[in-house]
């Protein structure tokens, strides 16, 4: 076997592996949170992107407005966000994550990391090094792959 489809096929199972686990564990989130996919998915962006509107979350999900505004209502009610005025156009409003919100995904990826040190800890310093450099090869392909 040539070592491109070695690699390939190492790649595809740790790609397998992290993913069943990955979707296991926010799966796990979605049910202690009471939270759907979208509102986490809204409650992420604000955490990574800062504000947004209400259209803004609609062509993010794919959803129309008055969809994104619904998943948006209950986020509200939960105190995770708040709607605030748009400082350059009044009528509009902006979303923003509060305390809660960006405690309650703090926690999320806390958990998630807690899993990926395990994993990183279950390897001799030699390992880790070696799968460093390939991680960074690897991410660096990727990237110019992504478009």
């Amino acid at each position: 076997m040539s070592p491109t489809k070695v690699l390939t096929d190492v790649i595809r199972e740790w790609s397998e592996v992290f993913m069943q686990r990955s979707m296991r564990d926010f799966r796990k989130f979605m049910d202690l949170t009471g939270l759907s996919f979208s509102q986490i998915n809204i409650l992420m962006r604000l955490v990574h992107h800062g504000n947004t509107s209400v259209s803004e979350v609609g062509e993010q999900l794919g959803v129309t407005n008055a969809a994104a505004s619904q998943a948006v209502e209950r986020l509200v009610q939960l105190g995770l966000i708040v709607r605030t005025e748009d400082p350059e156009d009044r009528r509009a409003k902006q979303l923003a994550l509060t305390q809660k919100g960006r405690t309650l995904i703090e926690q999320g990826v806390e958990a998630r990391s807690k899993w990926v040190e395990g994993v990183t800890d279950a390897l001799s310093p030699e390992q880790q090094k070696m799968i460093i450099s390939a991680l960074i090869l690897l991410t660096s392909a990727a990237q110019k792959t992504t478009e």
